[in-house]
């Protein structure tokens, strides 16, 4: 085993990444597990790819692959880093945002080619209906969208202000916070245009993570400044209710098996919000994680939240008490965001597991 690499057991049991058993839904969610590795530079998204079973982090001029299901570090796409990826299983091609955009092939971990792209590259997403990959900017043009087959351009939308997490319904339409309007916007994949802006209210902060109940057609905005979840009909725009988060989201998610959403708090909580039906909506949980975890995918298969964060690792006195790099990892970060604490410098990733 690469000694850089560490995997963690909460349940103390050596090297060994554990697996919870199966319990009931009365049972609180907890960090099962923590894989560490060390490196260099700053990270924004983690990505789940269920399909291939396999978790995707970006992390300074790289990407970072790890096992969903053994938590073991495969691996790392090199000389593409960004903020997030994506993924399209049919061509097993993999994308990351930044400019350019970085593309890579899932089966070799080998770079392709650097697409390039305008604006400000930040959330990404395959939308499976199209089967295109939307790329979401802090500025114009807003979303550019691409062709995984070949990496071509085929498109943008502009939409207007800072595009964050997005949500596709599979039927046709797309959800993309707009961090800096305190709306959602409602775009038509189809024919690539800007349906509306859903308002979040006055008592809205900032939106960075956003889940998506498909069946019942509710949108769940993860908002900072102030730290609420603000629940909307995605139907019409209506504000259902507002719900308390910790400190400084900027990940989230919904679970259609256990009717949950989940928002990932850089002040080292997870809020697990539970739908009852949909007029019903409560905080169920507050889990305590990791100081800096604040975005986070989703393991659709065991029913688990993966986050991310970095920590500097202390520093003895003597120089060789420094922790060296991973090979390959001494770029720049580049990213708008750092982890927690060990933005741009040599320090730890954590890749944390979260369920019941």
């Amino acid at each position: 085993m690469n000694p850089l690499l560490r995997i963690l057991s909460v349940a103390g049991i050596g090297l060994l990444a554990t697996k919870a058993p199966a319990q009931d839904s009365g049972t609180p969610y907890k960090v099962l597990d923590t894989t560490q590795l060390m490196g260099n530079g700053g990270i924004d998204y983690v990505f789940a790819d269920n399909d291939a079973r396999r978790i995707y982090v970006p992390r300074g001029g790289n990407t970072f692959v790890f096992d969903l299901d053994s938590h073991k570090y495969i691996g790392a796409v090199t000389n593409i880093g960004g903020h997030g990826v994506a993924i399209d299983t049919k061509t097993h091609h993999g994308f990351s945002s930044s400019s350019p955009v970085g593309m890579f092939d899932t089966e070799t971990m080998q770079k392709i080619k650097g697409i390039d792209v305008q604006g400000r590259p930040d959330g990404i997403l395959l939308e499976p209906l199209t089967d295109r990959v939307y790329i979401f900017s802090h500025q114009a043009p807003s979303i550019t969208v691409i062709d995984p087959k070949d990496g071509s351009v085929v498109g943008t939308v502009d939409v207007g202000g800072a595009m964050e997490q997005a949500q596709s319904d599979g039927q046709g339409k797309l959800y993309v916070d707009v961090e800096d309007e305190k709306k959602i916007a409602v775009v038509d994949v189809k024919t690539l245009k800007v349906i509306t802006k859903y308002d979040l209210g006055a008592s809205a902060g900032e939106p960075g993570g956003l889940g998506l109940d498909v069946k019942n057609h509710i949108l769940f905005a993860m908002c900072a400044n102030p730290n609420v979840c603000v629940v909307v009909n995605a139907d019409d725009g209506k504000v259902l209710t507002t719900l308390p988060l910790g400190n400084g989201t900027d990940g989230g998610g919904f679970n259609p098996s256990t009717m949950e959403a989940w928002s990932s708090q850089r002040d080292g909580t997870l809020t697990i919000i539970k739908e009852s039906n949909p007029t019903s909506f409560a905080v169920e949980q507050t889990v305590q994680t990791k100081a800096g975890c604040k975005t986070s995918s989703l393991d659709t298969k065991n029913n688990r939240i993966v986050l991310i964060c970095t920590e500097r690792v202390p520093v003895a006195a003597s120089p060789s008490a420094t922790p060296p790099p991973v090979a390959g990892t001494d770029a720049p970060g580049g990213q708008r965001r750092g982890g927690g604490g060990g933005r741009g410098g040599p320090g730890n990733l954590d890749v944390l597991w979260v369920g019941r």
